[in-house]
């Protein structure tokens, strides 16, 4: 059952990640009008798929981020051409749907032959219905059908590239954003959970046991207070205690603990390699006022900002090993660890993971969000945009690339848990 609930618990913290990250690209897409035809958690085969509105929400198979596709930030995959014959249904005189095949079994519609149209700017679909040449406009969010599968036609003012440089660097600001506000609310969440320790306090507490170790195994829970070991009062030193359970390996301990105002006498075994019972200790501790928690959540940001960013630096200038890497696999294994310290843990740790995420997609690396807002300052400044071909293609190398290091290190990852 604890291994169900760690997995559920790793996903949750996978889930929550990649979800607010994505759902602030969303929000502000939606903000600017553009059209999102797709909110993408993972990559890879189609799982699960449910549309709501314009959007089409899906879970796929690759746990290894997530995508918001808006429309225009890549060629359409229905394209019209002058020539084709095509089948039109109307509403009130406009095109509601446009039909690309199966013709003959469509009900209701009026066929004929693209002489022209602009499905972007001037909305319209111009027919050769019988010899004669008809003109019709398209509603805003007609529907082409091609294959059985419907595809929104998009105005150019709905599209990425139509709305304004403002409004495009907003829209992939705001997945980083919502990652560091997550952060920032989790470290937040954590101190409540946690607490903060009594001055002057000498008490000692059980905080976390870990399964099938010598202290579950005694008795020991959670929130007890260890008064003597071995006839040793144990007064706000837990280094002290450590020590002394090492030094134990193998040999019976008593430990006098209370629990609820009684005092409890309990036998403990440290294991004898190890010298470890699976125990987590921390001080008495008290709940955090609001403003200790704001303080907290923001020191300790400021905090890992500069240890992630030292991170960067040893892998920019090459004081790492390979085995110092780790991807999705090695995030999974920790994230798992840590979700068996307990909730306050694991808060603290997703907390970490968002912050993390946030930083890595603000690098100007091609592909991430950091290199798409040097482009959207570029055409800012230029007053023109980079060839989108060639900003496209700068992209899918970045991409590449990143998925090539990605299964360098998941391969790894791999390797070293069977080795282990």
């Amino acid at each position: 059952m604890q291994t169900i609930q760690i997995v559920f618990l790793t996903v949750l913290v996978f889930f929550l990640l990649v979800s607010i990250h994505e759902l602030g690209h969303f929000y502000f897409a939606r903000r600017a009008g553009i059209l999102v035809r797709e909110f993408a958690i993972g990559f890879g085969p189609k799982l699960f798929s449910i549309k709501r509105g314009e959007t089409r929400f899906t879970l796929r198979l690759l746990p290894v981020g997530g995508f918001v596709r808006m429309a225009g930030e890549e060629p359409e995959v229905v394209e019209v051409q002058p020539g084709q014959t095509v089948g039109v249904r109307l509403k009130d005189g406009k095109i509601t749907k446009l039909y690309l095949d199966r013709l003959d079994e469509r009900s209701n519609i009026i066929r004929g032959e693209v002489k022209s149209l602009d499905l972007e700017k001037e909305m319209f679909v111009s027919l050769d219905v019988d010899g004669d040449e008809q003109r019709y406009d398209l509603h805003p969010q007609a529907m082409i059908v091609s294959r059985g599968q419907e595809t929104q036609v998009a105005p150019l003012e709905r599209q990425f590239g139509g709305v304004s440089t403002g409004k495009r660097a907003m829209t992939i600001f705001a997945g980083p954003m919502m990652n560091f506000v997550l952060a920032f609310v989790l470290f937040g969440v954590y101190l409540q959970l946690s607490g903060v320790p009594v001055e002057n306090s000498t008490k000692v507490f059980v905080s976390g046991l870990e399964a099938g170790m010598a202290a579950e195994k005694s008795g020991l829970q959670k929130g007890d207070w260890i008064k003597k070991v071995n006839g040793v009062p144990v007064e706000g030193d837990s280094t002290r205690l450590v020590e002394q359970i090492q030094a134990s390996a193998g040999k019976p301990m008593n430990w006098v603990i209370e629990r609820d105002g009684k005092e409890v006498s309990l036998t403990v075994t440290p294991d004898a390699e190890t010298g470890k019972v699976g125990i987590y200790l921390s001080p008495e501790m008290r709940r955090a006022g609001i403003g200790e928690t704001i303080r907290f959540a923001g020191t300790t940001m400021v905090d890992m900002t500069g240890r992630i960013f030292e991170g960067f630096r040893k892998l920019i200038f090459g004081e790492f090993k390979l085995d110092d890497l780790g991807g999705p696999v090695r995030t999974a294994e920790m994230t798992g660890q840590i979700a068996k310290q307990g909730i306050p843990q694991l808060t603290s740790w997703a907390a970490v993971l968002s912050l993390y995420l946030g930083i890595f997609n603000l690098l100007p690396i091609p592909a991430l969000d950091g290199s798409r807002l040097m482009f959207i300052g570029l055409e800012a400044i230029r007053g023109k945009p980079v060839d989108p071909n060639r900003e496209g293609l700068i992209h899918f190398i970045g991409f590449t690339m990143i998925m090539l290091l990605m299964i360098v290190v998941t391969y790894n990852d791999i390797l070293r848990l069977v080795k282990n």
